[in-house]
């Protein structure tokens, strides 16, 4: 029964935020309510599993989104976003931004968190947007979407990937070279299916985009600036704030898998620290070009529309909190346990079903992926296939639809100005997509592993 009303406590969310036009906060709550209370969590469970998940959401991402949010406010009123979109339009071209974009994205910056790298890629992907003319946002936002996940569940150091092999047994030397070509060949061909979508009328402007009103001033503010040579930042300056923060973020990450670890490492390599010293240059490059009263201005821009952020994604943590409380999991683990035993085909796709439905109902995809790989883990001695292809196949289902029971889902959806039918058109189904494009590669590699 679990499975049925954690379907449906999604089924209401999205039908009460899409058909009754209900704020996704409201709806979020009231979906919660109804999980928790019909799932056996009991009355004080369900508000304590609120409670706990928006305060363990906001614990771990609070500071990143405010941080992440003010800096982008800065350097759109600094005019250093049109800057670094100029540059990147210049090197690769409006065609095939996008795919650089992915292609970066699930390769080079998997050490980074998802929710570090939507903050910092979000302002940079609405600033180039119009440079691919009228569908340029919902491409650049569908090649962001699956690029951070490509790299989140398939590319070493991305946090699924360091679960689930963990939990399966696989070293990172074995898994490497099979997740980068997997998590890569992913991304670029993902993007290049949704594009094609682009093409017959799927996306409609009018439904689909709903920017927040201070999202709006901050970048009628970056188009007034004045764009003379010497007011505006050079290209190195206009980057640091985010270049920065990833370096100190993967100093961090590649310090620890190469077993050298100390507290001056973890404080230099901490997400909040990098952010907030990526704050600190934004805000001195500000006060140097654009004065004091502007520089507050903009700050108390990104202040208002982080609030909005900050309230939907600790809400959609609550409702992942709630679900987990409900014992999804358990159900999981005993439905298939007993079918895990048969030719190497029928275990890809069992650990590929096991992680997607996993993620659908528990709506974290690090969640769903140490979850499927703890319950498949016990199971390897019984499979005929190689422990790393079950990890890949776990990653690949882990992937599947991102969608409202996610705190990043609504991340995504706010810091690209998108509508909540809008981010169910891009980040749900290029994750779907993105999923459904990997298994066959799975499958492949199976051949050779």
């Amino acid at each position: 029964m679990i499975v049925l009303h954690t379907a449906i406590a999604i089924v209401l969310v999205i039908g009460l935020i899409i058909r009754g036009k209900v704020d996704p906060v409201i709806s979020l709550i009231l979906g919660s309510l109804y999980l928790g209370l019909a799932g056996g969590v009991g009355f004080s469970g369900t508000l304590g599993a609120i409670t706990s998940g928006f305060g363990e959401i906001m614990a771990k991402v609070g500071l990143l989104i405010g941080f992440g949010v003010v800096i982008g406010s800065l350097l759109h009123a600094t005019g250093a976003f049109k800057r670094m979109v100029s540059a990147l339009v210049s090197a690769v071209g409006p065609r095939r931004l996008p795919f650089a974009m992915a292609g970066a994205m699930s390769t080079i910056f998997p050490s980074i968190y998802v929710d570090v790298q939507v903050v910092l890629a979000s302002p940079v992907a609405r600033s180039a947007a119009p440079h691919l003319g009228p569908m340029g946002l919902p491409l650049l936002a569908g090649a962001i979407g699956t690029g951070i996940f490509s790299g989140y569940v398939f590319v070493v150091p991305g946090l699924a990937v360091i679960l689930i092999t963990g939990q399966v047994g696989v070293s990172l030397g074995d898994w490497l070279l099979w997740g980068l070509l997997i998590g890569l060949a992913t991304a670029l061909i993902t993007t290049f299916l949704f594009q094609s979508l682009l093409r017959f009328g799927y996306w409609k402007r009018e439904s689909d985009e709903d920017p927040d009103e201070s999202m709006v001033e901050i970048e009628a503010h970056d188009a007034e600036i004045d764009t003379e040579r010497d007011r505006v930042p050079g290209l190195l300056v206009s980057v640091a704030p985010i270049l920065i923060p990833l370096l100190m973020i993967a100093f961090g990450a590649f310090a620890g898998l190469a077993g050298v670890s100390n507290d001056f490492i973890k404080f230099i390599g901490n997400a909040n620290l990098a952010l907030f010293v990526g704050l600190l240059w934004a805000y001195l490059l500000a006060r140097r070009l654009i004065g004091l009263e502007r520089t507050n201005t903009a700050l108390s821009e990104g202040f208002r529309t982080s609030g909005e952020i900050l309230l939907i994604t600790g809400v959609g943590g609550s409702l992942g909190e709630v679900i987990t409380a409900a014992g999804m999991g358990d159900a999981l683990g005993q439905l298939f346990s007993a079918d895990a035993a048969g030719p190497v085909l029928l275990s890809i796709l069992l650990a590929w079903f096991i992680a997607a439905v996993l993620h659908l109902a528990i709506g974290s995809v690090s969640v769903a992926a140490l979850t499927a790989s703890s319950i498949i883990g016990p199971l390897l001695p019984q499979l005929s296939v190689s422990p790393v292809v079950i990890g890949l196949a776990i990653a690949s289902g882990a992937l599947f639809a991102v969608q409202v029971n996610s705190n990043f889902f609504w991340m995504f959806k706010a810091l690209l100005g998108l509508s909540t039918i809008g981010a169910l058109k891009t980040l749900t189904v290029v994750t779907s997509v993105a999923s459904v494009v990997s298994l066959p590669l799975v499958i492949l590699a199976s051949v050779f592993l």
